[in-house]
Formats: C-alpha cells, structure tokens, sequence
C-alpha cells in the first residue's frame, strides 16, 4: 500500500475529506477551537491539538473518525463512549458515518483535558516545546 504524503496544514486536511467525514471533522474542529486556546498542527498524518504536550487528536479514516485524548481515561464520566487503549491515558472516540457527539460534550471535553495538562503536565512526560516538534 502506497503511503499518501501528509497534508499541508490543518485547512488541506480538512478540504481532502468528502461527505461524512468532512462534514463531522469540520465540527469536532470548530467546536474544539472554539472550546479552549490550542495549538492546531498536522502530527503523525492527522490534527492533533496542543496545550502543554498533546491534548486530542481528529483523525479520519475511511470508514470512521477518530476523536481521541491523550488523558482520555479521565474523561470516561464526560464521554462513556471513549474506550481507552494505547499509550499514556489514551482514549478514542471511535464515530462512524451516522454517529453524532453534542456540541456540549466535545467542548467539555476539550475543556477538561485543557485542565489536566495544565494541572498535571504533558501527558508524555516531555516538555511542550518538544512535543510540538
């Protein structure tokens, strides 16, 4: 399988999906933006938000949309429908074409894991700076 180069930025992320996909990325996006002050870039292929280290992630595939946060095992009382896995506290949203999450929700969720790197740090254990990169 042939790799396909990383997008430019978040925008030409967002203007390479079509329909479902498009449409649900385009509000997590806007919701989580408009929840908390975050750093927007393209890590690891796909939009990853950052507050002291990595908040969240919005990655789609073909047949879903990821919605993930590095501390997302603290966040199950917010959102049940996180299931945790991966490194660090991670849990991911797995939304398929059809599936909604509430406005209300994503920026509570935002706002929380905002909170928690503020007063826990970076959840990778390395500074901001770092991460970023």
């Amino acid at each position: 399988m042939q790799k396909t180069p990383p997008a430019a930025n978040p925008d030409a992320y967002v203007a390479a999906l079509d329909g479902w996909r498009r449409d649900l990325v385009e509000q997590l996006r806007a919701d989580v933006l408009a929840a908390a002050k975050l750093d927007e870039k393209i890590k690891w292929g796909h939009l990853v938000y950052f507050s002291n280290g990595p908040v969240l992630l919005i990655r789609a595939e073909a047949q879903r949309v990821l919605f993930g946060f590095w501390r997302g095992k603290r966040l199950l009382e917010i959102e049940p429908r996180l299931k945790p896995g991966g490194k660090f506290e991670l849990a991911t949203l797995d939304l398929r074409e059809g599936m909604t999450i509430a406005t209300a929700v994503v920026r509570r969720l935002t706002r929380e894991a905002v909170a928690l790197n503020r007063s826990v740090g970076d959840p990778t254990g390395k500074r901001a700076a770092e991460a970023v990169r």
